[in-house]
């Protein structure tokens, strides 16, 4: 086989994998145009909540805690200091809906070097229910955002979680944010779930404490420097599954810098990595960047116009995205395609990266797995 007809294999086997990765998470999209309404006798919730820091959509975040449709819930809120801002926020919140059962826990206890795990430890143990949510403070709920969640569950589930979907960018850089979580990031996680091979994300999770317990209990999933991969470890040898809800939940954005995406994009290779090498080696080839280098090695080789072999391919590529992306209600805008092709740019350099040190910031603080951290704080 010639040189330019395996690079036009590559490229064709490229944009094949990417358009099932798109059947599949499309597959599984289920736009509500209605609420769920919650059964009368549905068993109590808690929801925890860390919180550290104001961000632009604080207020609105955490405030949707207090409005969800469900007849029984409690909210804990975690804060690892007592003089954080964003403490003010909650209380203020707090003050506002005496009728929903919700308090404050202030304090950090360091049971792993994981920051987030640190600060909800106390909030898992102060719960009353045996149906626990752990949710970032950045997610938006829905009224029915508990009825959906448990929708999900199964025979065989041990958690049910939903992947961020990011929404209301207002710069640049915020939609170049939207181009790695929805599209990209959310798509394949829904692909994987699709097959069988779904994985905990922490940005919002259903879980039992009986099923936690089972697994030695809250602290266990300290055993990895990120909780979620933890969970999904302890879980498997469990024998149960993770699985996706069907209609995601949003996360507003507002600004983003360039630094901000690529440290955050960062840290998220480096734990993938670290957490599941193995899973990790495939994702080089992930995106759109060796397809079309492999399409425009195939145009060389056959005398063709680079650029009438590359603006077809790009489009119909970052097409079925867009269409991915409007089937679902992600956002979308003509910015869009430009901010996926930096995206899928970004993509090898961040899988190179990973692999060049484990080091990361988060919130501020340079985290080593394998040594200690020298300060801890909320995720």
């Amino acid at each position: 086989m010639s040189g330019s007809v395996a690079a036009l294999a590559f490229a064709l086997v490229g944009f094949v994998f990417h358009i099932a990765s798109i059947a599949l998470a499309t597959r599984r999209m289920r736009v509500r145009e209605t609420e769920m309404p919650a059964p009368q006798d549905a068993p109590p919730v808690t929801i925890i909540r860390p919180v550290c820091g104001i961000e632009a959509f604080s207020a609105e975040t955490l405030g949707s805690s207090f409005a969800l449709d469900y007849p029984r819930y409690e909210l804990i809120f975690c804060a690892a200091q007592a003089d954080d801002p964003v403490t003010a926020i909650v209380d203020r919140l707090i003050a506002a809906r005496p009728e929903i059962p919700a308090r404050l826990l202030i304090g950090d206890e360091r049971v792993s070097l994981n920051p987030k795990l640190n600060n909800v430890v106390k909030g898992w143990e102060a719960a009353r229910h045996e149906w626990i949510i752990m949710a970032d403070s950045n997610v938006l709920m829905p009224r029915d955002y508990i009825q959906r969640l448990k929708a999900r569950w199964r025979r065989n589930t041990g958690v049910v979680c939903s992947v961020p979907i990011a929404s209301r960018p207002t710069n640049f850089w915020a939609e170049l944010e939207c181009a790695f979580l929805n599209s990209f990031q959310a798509r394949w996680e829904y692909a994987a779930d699709s097959v069988g091979l779904g994985f905990a994300q922490g940005k919002s999770m259903l879980l039992k404490r009986g099923v936690i317990a089972r697994g030695g209990g809250v602290r266990a999933l300290g055993a990895e420097i990120a909780e979620d991969a933890a969970l999904t470890k302890l879980l498997h040898a469990q024998g149960l599954k993770v699985h996706l809800v069907d209609d995601p939940f949003e996360q507003p954005l507002g600004r983003r810098s360039a630094a901000e995406i690529w440290a955050r994009q960062r840290r998220w290779s480096r734990l993938r990595r670290l957490t599941f090498p193995l899973l990790f080696l495939p994702e080089l080839l992930a995106g759109g960047f060796f397809p079309l280098l492999a399409a425009l090695v195939f145009a060389a080789g056959a005398d063709l116009n680079p650029a009438a072999v590359a603006v077809p391919f790009l489009g119909l590529w970052f097409g079925a995205e867009a269409a991915l992306a409007r089937n679902a209600g992600w956002h979308w805008s003509i910015r869009m395609p430009v901010a996926c092709l930096i995206r899928d740019a970004l993509l090898p350099l961040l899988w190179i990266d990973a692999w060049l040190g484990s080091s990361f910031v988060w919130r501020g603080t340079e985290m080593r797995p394998g040594e200690p951290a020298q300060e801890t704080v909320a995720f």
